[in-house]
């Protein structure tokens, strides 16, 4: 039983080490979100917020929506 736990705490410290070397090289941890993409980039492909945000904006070439109450109110029912 401690054999193991010795065997898997050292297994688990050289792959954090392992890991960790890429970090430790350039200072930084890799850009994974979705906009440092270039291929989600060249696609048009955004983050959830940035989709969002642009389907909320106002349209401009929206074509105005007719008005439902009526024109003339002085109708003469004959």
């Amino acid at each position: 039983m401690l054999k193991t736990l010795l065997f898997t705490l050292i297994f688990v410290a050289i792959a954090f080490i392992l890991l960790s070397i890429g970090v430790i090289i350039k200072g930084k941890f890799a850009n994974t979100h979705v906009s440092a993409n270039r291929e989600m980039q060249r696609r048009g492909i955004h983050c959830a917020q940035t989709q969002d945000r642009e389907a909320r904006r106002d349209n401009p070439n929206a074509v105005k929506e007719k008005s439902t109450k009526p024109t003339n109110t002085n109708l003469q029912i004959s």
